[in-house]
């Protein structure tokens, strides 16, 4: 099935499989940090059930899209709003931690060397918490951009088609308008050509009889 993808299509699996990469860092990252802190807090919490939350969701969000041809999560509506409501939690979730956070300080080498691989793996976490929204978001945006952008070209079925396999109506069609156009220049009809011999020779034996 993924051979049918659009190319379209195969630039939204780029950016998943993207996202998806840095989903699974979090998730190992912040699965690190709760394991030292003995799942204590909820700043460190949160990152964890966001991304699991994020990963079955992005899961079954592919596999959906994989199998069914047009499937209702691959198209705009669906997926748009996804995108949005995961992009405002990991938003508020991150200002949340990252606010609990700051009181860690950057330099790990200045604490109890007990400490210091969960201060680092605290730190990564810090960074990729928010690329993760990042591309969330950009990924939002960019495809709004383009389902309005196409909806505006008259495009109207993108709505309603999944992403993963949208062409545009107007690819192909101009083509196949233009080769008609110029193809009746090319081959005109039989029977112009032959009304215009016949024109011809009438017109020639009219003026050799007043001649």
């Amino acid at each position: 099935m993924s051979g049918t993808y659009s190319d379209v299509g195969k630039t939204r699996l780029k950016a998943y499989v993207v996202l998806y990469v840095v989903n699974i860092v979090v998730l190992a990252l912040s699965a690190r940090v709760n394991q030292f802190q003995d799942f204590f807090y909820m700043a460190d919490i949160f990152p964890l059930g966001l991304s699991i939350t994020t990963l079955v969701l992005l899961t079954i969000t592919l596999l959906l899209d994989f199998i069914l041809h047009n499937s209702f999560t691959a198209r705009p509506p669906f997926e748009i709003g996804l995108l949005a409501i995961l992009s405002i939690f990991w938003l508020a979730f991150n200002a949340f931690s990252t606010s609990r956070w700051k009181h860690v300080p950057l330099a790990c080498s200045t604490i109890p060397d007990e400490f210091v691989g969960w201060c680092r793996d605290l730190q990564a976490l810090k960074s990729f918490v928010w690329i993760e929204w990042a591309i969330l978001l950009l990924t939002t945006l960019f495809t709004t951009r383009y389902v309005v952008r196409e909806h505006i070209g008259g495009s109207k079925h993108v709505w309603h088609t999944a992403l993963s396999r949208y062409i545009r109506r107007s690819e192909g069609g101009m083509h196949r308008r233009s080769s008609s156009f110029f193809t009746r220049f090319e081959n005109p009809p039989a029977s112009t050509g032959a009304g215009m011999q016949t024109a011809a020779s009438t017109s020639f034996v009219s003026m050799h009889a007043r001649n």
